[in-house]
């Protein structure tokens, strides 16, 4: 049968719309990863957190993380969020509170600090850096210490440790890079830490970033003191020493995972403190397609 040539133009017309019906369909359900798996550290969309969290708690989502690590907890809110209203945020969008950075712990408020991770569904109570007034920073030469010396710390850390188990919950310390140097005793803090606090009321999170930074072997810190990293931060390093999405660095995740068991790993998460290249947004997207081309589950 022929076309008559009033048709051909309206056919033609019908085909590109079609084209750009096509070229403009939704894409989120065709990006996102069959089978969902691993963790955030929230701290990465800190930003993006404080301006929306509904919105980009949902993007994390459909990036592909299941679990998820939160560092916004201020006066007894969570992302400006009641600690049930963002327990009720999270299960909307299918994410799991696992652990939280609690910067701010002091004697006087862990106890309130304990009550609101509870409620908000979180099982670890993490310690960032040195807490209470311990932690320094030089912010000329982008250096971060402490005071007081390792001693101290261990004993704070064992206080805070037996209150968090007696509520139900692990304390967990995370290390940056100065925890590998020694303290006014010659103490290497991070190796006191782990000899002096107590394992059954003390863990430790690794970031793997941090450790590689500080010129150290994350395996042979599992090998050293096997089951005491119960959490791990993973990101990524460039050549020039910086962050980077996971995959998109040298640091040897392979190696590290084969040893995952020895560590006493229950969870880990991506983190990027800042980013060059990419926004956060973007570099968590990147980041998740590097934990499956590794072999993270």
């Amino acid at each position: 049968m022929k076309i008559n040539k009033f048709f051909k133009p309206v056919l033609a017309l019908c085909a590109v719309f079609a084209i750009t019906l096509l070229a403009f369909k939704p894409i989120d359900k065709a990006e996102k990863p069959a089978k969902p798996f691993g963790g955030l550290a929230l701290y990465t969309v800190r930003d993006a957190m404080t301006k929306d969290a509904r919105a980009t708690l949902e993007k994390v989502a459909q990036a592909g993380y299941v679990n998820v690590e939160s560092a916004g907890y201020n006066n007894g809110k969570f992302y400006n969020l009641s600690p049930a209203d963002f327990k009720a945020l999270l299960d909307e969008m299918k994410l799991t509170p696992i652990s939280a950075h609690q910067g701010t712990v002091t004697f006087d408020n862990v106890d309130q600090q304990i009550a609101d991770l509870k409620t908000a569904g979180f099982k670890y109570f993490v310690i960032p850096v040195p807490p209470m007034g311990t932690f320094m920073y030089d912010a000329v030469n982008k250096k971060m210490g402490m005071k007081g010396g390792a001693k101290a710390l261990a004993e704070t850390l064992n206080k805070l440790g037996a209150k968090c188990k007696a509520a139900g919950l692990e304390l967990l310390y995370h290390n940056h890079d100065f925890e590998f140097s020694k303290d006014e005793d010659g103490n290497v803090v991070l190796d006191y830490l782990l000899e002096h606090c107590d394992a059954s009321i003390v863990n430790f999170q690794m970031d793997l970033y941090w450790v590689t930074k500080a010129g150290q072997d994350p395996v042979a810190y599992f090998k050293r003191y096997p089951g005491r990293f119960k959490l791990w931060h993973v990101k990524d390093m460039d050549d020039q020493g910086r962050f980077a999405p996971v995959g998109n660095g040298h640091i040897d995740f392979k190696r590290i995972l084969a040893n995952k068991k020895l560590a006493g790993m229950k969870y880990y998460y991506v983190e990027q403190d800042a980013c060059f290249n990419e926004t956060p947004l973007e570099a968590i997207v990147i980041s998740h397609k590097g934990l499956a081309n590794i072999g993270f589950k």
